[in-house]
């Protein structure tokens, strides 16, 4: 079974719309993924629906993500399964 790969998400709660905006580089040099959703940040709501944002932008399950670290953060370490 191969290692799940990670990225670095950057999440705005209560946004317009969901929407992946786009790579941005951190001041370490970290790629981070710029992410909106309308949800808002209380009872897990907007870590659902960035997981149902990246589940359908990957074309993977929602099971096959997971938040590593961040869940009550705006940046966060997501975990995705191949």
């Amino acid at each position: 079974m191969s290692e799940p790969s990670q990225i670095t998400v950057k999440l705005t709660p209560k946004a317009s719309k969901n929407a992946i905006v786009g790579w941005e580089e951190d001041a370490g040099g970290q790629n981070i993924l710029k992410v909106c959703v309308t949800a808002v940040p209380e009872k897990g709501k907007a870590n659902k629906a960035l997981i149902a944002l990246l589940s359908q932008h990957f074309k993977k399950p929602k099971s096959a993500f997971s938040i590593l670290r961040g869940e009550s953060e705006r940046i966060k370490l997501i975990g995705i399964d191949s």
